[in-house]
């Protein structure tokens, strides 16, 4: 058939004998449709060549269909991946993504969240931590009847609003494999007391420790703000002491590799003289020498599910939402950055060569 640019939604459901809604349905890629009814719609949007006008799709439906990602992260990685997980939902669902930066810091911050959500006429929102830990903000959403989901590491909202991202787990692959490796004098680079996330990753990996009686002394707990300059800066601290601590786990991966970089300039071989473990799985993990150990939390398919939920949301479907998977467990990546501490190694020659 020719090609038709002034076929409408209108003309598509009536070719096909369903309602606007189903069509509706069926543009947005959504799981509850049949696949009778599903061939005979794409049919006529084939026959018809419909494409759907985003303007006159927002007039029928009283949406823009315009979702939105907003973040305060300094986490180039963790945003990058967490984008990529919204696009994956909205390119199959005509739907379009404004990513949208903020700073925690500015004084007007829920005012002026407040402000393009209404001027962009937003449908949904997509939280990132920190900003997804401020109950303040939830309040403000739902008050202006703002759909959302948002990424936590403490769960404090209802599936159909929430993906959780479970750090204390985390945590704990990285402590057992460090004790397992036989580390017991350990440096700790924390993110900053904002973040909700960066006292999990404190916590849990304190209280897994501790189930094998390791402690962390304070002369080992640097903060840092989960930046590359700041891994550098305290692991040089760390590293100047004294007696410096056989591994290193930074809270996240910019850290972490802040920390080798460090370790290179004053000449601490990786691993054979110091082990480093990272958090997050960023993609410089696996391309630096020696490539990073350190924890996959699946962000970008925990964004994806969020997208999914969101979506779902609204289409006024919170049943659908609540049912969509509210977590993924974290993958603990083994590389070359963590071997036994230096003295057990040199022990291990030692008796080798009497044997």
């Amino acid at each position: 058939m020719v090609s038709n640019e002034k076929s409408t939604i209108n003309d598509v459901a009536r070719l096909a004998g369903v309602s606007k809604k189903t069509v509706s349905r069926v543009i947005n890629n959504e799981p509850n449709v049949s696949k009778k009814t599903l061939s005979k719609v794409t049919t006529v949007i084939e026959q018809l060549n419909y494409v759907p006008n985003p303007q006159a799709r927002g007039l029928a439906f009283n949406r823009s269909f315009l979702l939105a990602m907003i973040y305060d992260n300094p986490n180039a990685s963790f945003v990058t991946e967490a984008m990529y997980g919204a696009l994956s939902q909205c390119n199959t669902s005509d739907y379009e993504l404004v990513v949208h930066p903020c700073e925690s810091a500015h004084d007007k911050l829920y005012d002026d969240i407040i402000r393009f959500l209404k001027r962009a006429k937003i449908d949904g929102v997509i939280l990132l931590p920190p900003l997804s830990q401020s109950e303040e903000l939830i309040s403000r959403l739902k008050a202006i009847g703002s759909d959302y989901v948002r990424l936590q590491s403490v769960t404090s909202d209802d599936s159909a609003h929430s993906i959780h991202f479970n750090d204390r787990e985390a945590v704990s692959h990285i402590a057992e494999h460090l004790v397992a490796l036989g580390h017991k004098d350990i440096g700790f680079i924390r993110g900053p007391n904002t973040s909700q996330s960066a006292t999990e990753r404190y916590e849990g990996f304190c209280h897994a420790l501790g189930k094998h009686g390791i402690s962390l002394p304070a002369n080992r707990i640097a903060m840092g703000a989960y930046t590359f300059q700041s891994g550098v800066e305290c692991a040089e601290w760390l590293l100047n002491s004294d007696s410096p601590p056989s591994a290193i786990f930074a809270c996240n991966d910019e850290m972490a590799i802040g920390v080798m970089a460090a370790a290179k300039k004053m000449g601490i071989q990786i691993p054979g003289e110091l082990t480093v473990i990272g958090f997050d799985d960023s993609p410089q993990a696996s391309r630096i020498w020696p490539a990073l150990t350190t924890v996959n939390l699946h962000i970008r398919e925990m964004v994806s599910l969020a997208t999914q939920k969101l979506l779902a949301l609204c289409d006024k479907d919170i049943e659908r939402a609540a049912s969509i998977q509210s977590e993924l467990l974290p993958t603990f990546i083994q590389r070359q950055t963590t071997a036994v501490p230096k003295n057990q190694a040199t022990q291990a020659r030692t008796q080798t060569n009497h044997h």
